[in-house]
């Protein structure tokens, strides 16, 4: 292996970006990405005896002595979820630096990592909440400039009723739909481009097909060729990111329950609500886990441990158990 230890951080940042890409990660995880590295090395660049400028950090600088210090800086103000996801990408920068010669090791190892809590799950709060919001939804609102509630409702049932993330929606295709009457199917391209199939009821294929119908009479039947974007906006273009958030957001507001979605879940509660409902009918981690497409069953397990507390507080609020307990001096 060749010395290398005079090339600069930044360009072998952008040389781990460009490899990462032809993974296909979504825009968000590059710029994650991005960000965890950028930070970390701007706090090592400042941190000598002399400050430097980014670009001239060199990446033999990178000792494990150098990154416990950065990453006990990085860590202060930070909670633990965010300082482990930026441990996690220096140990995916320095794999590919070894793998490609550049260094002689990874010294993330040595480098303290907190232990990430799991995410609580966020589902839309109120028992008929989803019911509610489809109801209303499925309405044509005269007020709406351009109304198009087949295809708000599709966004709906697809991520209420097979628990479908932002990204999951907009990589749909029409022919993503598929399998026979009653035994129909939506095949998910997850995260790390992992793939399940996730089983559709009757309902869910009903709403699907109006919206299809819809858009056929909006645009032509060439808009819904088997290889084109299962999801598209007014103007029969593929729908992005945040036509996608504003479209759930109107959602909420049409139906009068935006002060039920949990602060900084809006698209993710109808996923979550899938879920929980889920755990409350008795599915397994492990089948929750297929049909979410985690990648471990601890996030699955989630779900069925809030259920099961969810249900002892519905028993504690119980008038009889109250009752005793002001009896028992409890």
């Amino acid at each position: 292996m060749h010395d290398k230890a005079d090339e600069s951080v930044r360009h072998l940042i952008e040389e781990f970006l460009t490899a990462r890409a032809t993974r296909k990660p979504s825009p968000h995880t590059l710029a994650a990405y991005r960000r965890d590295l950028t930070i970390v090395a701007a706090l090592i660049a400042e941190d000598g005896a002399t400050p430097l400028p980014l670009d001239e950090l060199l990446v033999g600088v990178l000792s494990p002595r150098v990154m416990r210090a950065a990453f006990a800086r990085f860590a202060a103000p930070r909670a633990a979820a965010s300082v482990h996801r930026a441990w996690s990408t220096w140990n995916s920068f320095f794999t590919f630096l070894v793998a490609e010669g550049v260094v002689p090791g990874n010294p993330m190892p040595a480098v303290g990592r907190p232990r990430a809590p799991l995410p609580q799950p966020k589902p839309l709060r109120g028992e008929d909440t989803p019911e509610e919001l489809l109801a209303a939804v499925a309405r044509e609102q005269g007020h709406q400039r351009d109304p198009w509630p087949e295809r708000d409702l599709a966004v709906l049932a697809l991520a209420l009723c097979a628990g479908l993330r932002l990204s999951e929606l907009l990589a749909l295709r029409v022919a993503s739909l598929a399998g026979r009457a009653g035994e129909r199917r939506v095949d998910v391209t997850g995260k790390g481009g992992r793939p399940r199939t996730v089983p559709i009821e009757a309902g869910v294929d009903r709403v699907v097909g109006a919206y299809l119908d819809s858009r056929r009479r909006r645009f032509g039947g060439r808009s819904v060729r088997p290889d084109s974007p299962l999801l598209v906006d007014r103007q029969g273009e593929p729908l992005r990111r945040g036509g996608l958030q504003y479209l759930v957001e109107s959602c909420y507001r049409r139906a009068g329950v935006g002060d039920r979605v949990p602060r900084g879940a809006r698209l993710h509660a109808l996923r979550h609500t899938f879920a929980t409902r889920l755990a409350e009918d008795g599915a397994s981690a492990a089948e929750i886990m297929r049909l979410l497409g985690h990648a471990s069953l601890a996030s699955s397990q989630t779900y069925i441990e809030v259920t099961a507390g969810q249900q002892r507080a519905a028993v504690a609020a119980n008038r009889t158990n109250r009752a005793l307990s002001v009896l028992t001096g409890l």
